[in-house]
């Protein structure tokens, strides 16, 4: 009798085992990158084809622009994911003086868009708009100078000093540059950080007081500030010039249904709806993939943010832990100010949606900070390892 041959059972919790292997998280963030970065590249491609060939004359010009962005970025983050933690700590202070130059070098030779004097010409179509690079040196600057500082913390002075001046000297130049998009980014930065240094929350009620204090004089200091306010309070009151991009965007987004009139196929990037493949990038993948396609979007960048936070919740090194922590905040801010603009949730503050909307200062930098935190992730597997064998070394030497 031939004996049935027995297979071997699979053992309980095995997927629950997977989920917690420290190289889970690397492996999230770099496919929720990549497949954020195609969508993205695949989004600018049919969104700025108008624009691209009304003004440049070749419908593809943006769009091979984006390209070659994201082929610098890609390589940014690669070696970036390859770099040792105590790199990143050495970077700390170079990037922050590299920074802080070119914040000031912005307000003496930059030239204005929209209103905003941020942007640096390179010469030919390049632009470099330095606001976007302070957010990566505030996440190095403020999670070497805490992880330094760790044993003195319990001294206001030692957590407020030089973090709190430095960090206000930042925000004073980019707001000084009428970027009010990329301040409301970088405050919430600044508070994560203070926040997982442990400081108290009587510090924090004060800091949403004097930030809101900030935003209505901000508000009320810019003509086309206040008509963004008035626009998303009631875009029906001014259609045509107010409420037109609102409008638009809704339209778009509600246009799409559940499947999206199909990638490429959009109506309100035919000079409808302004900065399609830029600010409101959102609301053209709402129009073409819909609804699945949208809330698609949102979970990507839901996976980006549980992984880092997994990164920084499970890593014994304060630094990993501080610097995770900052740049979730900078995603998730970012993602939520545009998300909330396009959806009428919040005002629109121009900043991109990262690894999508249309810009090589937005993009390289965020791949540079996400292939950081897959160093991250490759640091806690080392870790791990290094932990098991030291264990299992040690249950050998009691055998004997």
């Amino acid at each position: 009798m031939t004996s049935t041959p027995t297979v071997a059972p699979v053992a309980p919790h095995s997927r629950l085992r997977r989920a917690r292997h420290p190289l889970t998280n690397y492996h999230v963030l770099l496919g929720a990158t990549v497949l954020l970065l195609v969508l993205g590249l695949a989004m600018v491609l049919s969104a700025s084809t108008v624009v691209s060939f009304r003004t440049l004359g070749s419908p593809y010009t943006l769009f091979l622009r984006q390209l070659l962005f994201a082929g610098v970025g890609v390589v940014a983050m690669v070696v970036a994911s390859r770099l040792p933690v105590a790199f990143y700590r050495r970077l700390a202070y170079p990037v922050l003086l590299g920074a802080l130059a070119l914040l000031v070098a912005v307000l003496l030779v930059g030239v204005s868009v929209g209103g905003q004097r941020n942007w640096i010409e390179l010469g030919g179509p390049f632009r470099l708009q330095p606001s976007e690079f302070a957010k990566l040196a505030l996440v190095l600057w403020c999670a070497d100078l805490l992880a330094r500082k760790a044993p003195l913390l319990d001294q206001w002075k030692h957590l407020l000093i030089p973090l709190l001046p430095v960090s206000l000297l930042i925000v004073g130049l980019v707001l000084a540059e009428g970027d009010m998009g990329n301040v409301l980014v970088l405050i919430p930065m600044v508070a994560i950080a203070l926040f997982v240094a442990g400081a108290p929350m009587r510090m924090f009620v004060l800091g949403g007081v004097a930030v809101g204090a900030l935003v209505v004089v901000g508000s009320l200091s810019a003509a086309y500030r206040m008509d963004r306010f008035r626009g998303w309070l009631d875009p029906e009151s001014d259609p045509t010039m107010l409420g037109w991009q609102v409008l638009h965007g809704k339209s778009a987004l509600g246009g799409g249904g559940w499947f999206g009139v199909g990638l490429g196929a959009s109506r309100e990037k035919w000079d409808w709806l302004p900065a399609a493949h830029t600010d409101f990038i959102y609301a053209v993948v709402g129009e073409e993939l819909g609804v699945v396609g949208s809330l698609f979007v949102v979970a990507l960048f839901a996976a980006i943010v549980v992984a880092a936070l997994r990164v920084a919740l499970h890593t014994t090194d304060r630094f990993v832990r501080i610097a995770s922590a900052i740049a979730v905040g900078w995603l998730l801010t970012q993602t939520l100010l545009n998300l909330g603009a396009v959806l009428q949730l919040l005002p629109i503050t121009g900043v991109p949606l990262p690894l999508v909307s249309y810009g090589g200062s937005s993009l390289v930098p965020t791949l540079f900070a996400l292939g950081m935190l897959m160093s991250f992730a490759r640091h806690e597997h080392r870790t791990a390892r290094r932990a098991a064998a030291q264990q299992d070394a040690a249950v050998d030497l009691r055998s004997r």
